[in-house]
């Protein structure tokens, strides 16, 4: 009676220990599998992080490109003003010299 019970003793404690190791694969297989999808997560992450960090430089240069320009317009107007205003100085100062001209003369070359 003893032998039988520690052979079923011993049965008992290897269907369990099998069971146990049964258990054990299985979870170590989800683990694995967790793992894998985390990783799998976070690469995409980073890919996304990726993508959006290209689309704000490529908006940053937009900006920058259209700043410049606004800015290279913003010159030339003015430089065109500053013509303009160049051109009409001089073409009141040639009128107060004719004024004067025919204010202070006959109009004869001879006379004058």
């Amino acid at each position: 009676m003893r032998k039988i019970a520690i052979t079923a003793t011993a049965v008992i404690a290897a269907a369990s220990l099998a069971a146990c190791s049964e258990q054990t694969q299985d979870a170590a297989s989800d683990t694995a599998s967790s793992a894998a999808d985390d990783m799998g997560a976070y690469a995409t992450e980073a890919g996304n992080a990726m993508d959006n960090m290209g689309d704000s430089m490529g908006n940053a240069m937009n900006d920058a490109a259209n700043d410049t320009s606004d800015a290279a317009a913003d010159a030339a107007a003015s430089a065109e003003k500053t013509t303009d205003d160049i051109a009409n100085d001089a073409q009141n100062a040639a009128n107060d010299v004719a004024k004067e001209l025919d204010d202070n003369t006959d109009g004869n070359p001879n006379t004058n």
